[in-house]
């Protein structure tokens, strides 16, 4: 009689799993506007997401139409989500500034400077003007996540996706340090949570890790630590971004996204943080070339991660949510994933959402 009791257990606790992984996921999506039957919509009420991410331009389809027309269409269509979720929905956005920001003055949105530029001035009254200016106006229209700020050093102002694109404020990893705090405290003020990226750094890489496998053996430092180590204990230090780069220094086999080494040897366990820990977006090519869904869904989960990005622009996939949920359920039924590793990360996202005071 024994394993029929544990099979009505597990019948009843599925349930709850899927929820908690569903928690797990930040989804991106197309349209300008929603409706009741808009896959989005419907992975929000079935309890499949816990977040979504925003962008202006559909790169797969190669199209400026994708989720940002105007301060007032972004604004309702962000109302629509909220309302089809029981809890408050994760909506994020990379609004680093500059180059990389996606509600832009075309868009009817204030004009932005980049972080580069920022740390060039090195005037901290700057850094806060235009991060206080951004984060009231992602609060205006119900964004309640900014990916950012950058804290990678610029160390190879050639680097295609982090010095190229001018996201980095100094080579000098204190500078950096003392403009993301600012950058942090201004968006706390207004209620919007941050992220520190992209660990352990990627500031050193001569790759862009959307494209491919990128390796940063030879060019990383422990410098490129310095900036969360002087952020990680912090007031509003509350998400840590992961970077898809390979460094054999800090794990011979996997990338950092998926490396247990780096999330919960290094990051957490060594340098104590606590907070949530959110990978890059899966999608991309260092990962999706790499890695089959499984494998790359098990290894991040085990390494650490908290919440789990699909940009869905890169690629498209209208039933990633479900597929991930169903891959991860089946891991932890296999006992491939400890079910108490999936509640750890349910409760610091629970946690999260908590500080956003809704």
């Amino acid at each position: 009689m024994q394993p029929a009791v544990c099979m009505a257990y597990s019948d009843r606790s599925d349930g709850q799993l899927s929820e908690k992984i569903g928690q797990m996921f930040m989804i991106g999506f197309r349209g300008l506007e929603v409706e009741e039957n808009s896959p989005v919509i419907r992975d929000i009420r079935e309890g499949r997401i816990g977040g979504v991410i925003l962008f202006d331009y559909d790169v797969e389809l190669q199209s400026p139409l994708r989720c940002v027309e105007s301060p007032g269409q972004l604004k309702k269509l962000i109302s629509q989500l909220q309302a089809a979720s029981d809890d408050t929905l994760l909506v994020a956005v990379d609004q680093e500034g500059g180059r990389v920001a996606r509600l832009k003055e075309k868009h009817g949105f204030s004009p932005t400077v980049s972080q580069a530029w920022l740390g060039d001035q090195d005037d901290l009254k700057l850094t806060i003007g235009y991060s206080s200016q951004v984060a009231a106006t992602l609060y205006d229209v119900g964004i309640n996540v900014n990916l950012a700020p950058v804290v990678d050093l610029d160390v190879n102002p050639a680097n295609p996706v982090i010095g190229g694109l001018e996201r980095s404020f100094s080579p000098d990893p204190l500078t950096v340090a003392r403009h993301a705090a600012e950058v942090i405290i201004s968006h706390r003020a207004h209620n919007v949570l941050t992220a520190l990226k992209h660990f352990p750094g990627h500031g050193s890489s001569a790759h862009d890790t959307h494209l491919g496998f990128t390796d940063v053996t030879e060019t990383w430092s422990p410098e490129e630590l310095i900036p969360y180590i002087e952020l990680i204990q912090s007031p509003g230090a509350e998400m840590i971004m992961t970077a898809h780069v390979f460094n054999s220094h800090l794990d011979p086999v996997w990338p950092a996204t998926l490396s247990r080494k780096t999330l919960n040897d290094l990051l957490r366990d060594k340098m104590g943080y606590n907070g949530v820990i959110i990978s890059d977006d899966m999608q991309m090519g260092a990962i999706r070339q790499e890695y089959d869904l499984e494998t790359a869904l098990e290894r991040t989960i085990l390494a650490g991660t908290d919440i789990i990005i699909f940009g869905n622009n890169l690629v498209y996939e209208e039933g990633i949510a479900k597929k991930a949920q169903d891959i991860i359920l089946e891991l932890v039924r296999e006992e491939r994933i400890p079910a108490s590793r999936i509640q750890e990360s349910y409760e610091r996202i629970t946690a999260l959402k908590k500080k956003l005071g809704t």
